[in-house]
């Protein structure tokens, strides 16, 4: 068995071994020994890891402003509840981008999509009539990250 057999078993086998291995031999500076493949495709699946989280915590910020704005037969009940979730979404939203400020494009190019993806949530949540949400955002995104 070689090398590379080795560690892709160890991989399948013992995941966080596997990881552990990999810093130590970074640390090392030990590169020819390292399982290249999969280390690949775990840098891979970080950012998209990134990528699906901040995709989430913009749909869910829609979907609950939307709540603020056009829920009003549950506002008595739900408005400080969704006040404080739309608080929780930037501030997480705020902690991503400070650790990687490009994914501020990232969020530029999907607000359309999470807006559309919020309003659907909202929509079968509230049974609120379609007519009655604008289809597309009334607000910008540097507005639902705002904290104001």
């Amino acid at each position: 068995m070689t090398l590379a057999q080795v560690e892709t078993a160890l991989y399948e086998q013992d995941y966080l071994l596997w990881l552990e291995q990999v810093v130590e031999q970074l640390r090392r500076k030990d590169f020819n020994g390292l399982d290249i493949p999969n280390l690949l495709e775990e840098i891979d699946d970080l950012g998209k890891s990134e990528k699906h989280a901040v995709a989430s915590y913009l749909m869910h910020l829609c979907k609950h402003l939307l709540k603020l704005k056009y829920w009003d037969t549950e506002s008595d009940r739900g408005f400080r509840g969704w006040a404080v979730e739309v608080t929780n979404f930037r501030l997480q939203l705020q902690r991503r981008l400070k650790a990687s400020p490009s994914l501020k494009v990232y969020l530029e190019n999907i607000f359309d999509e999470e807006y559309s993806n919020g309003r659907m949530l909202f929509l079968n949540a509230s049974g609120s009539k379609h007519q009655r949400v604008p289809e597309k955002p009334w607000f910008a995104l540097e507005n639902a990250l705002d904290h104001q």
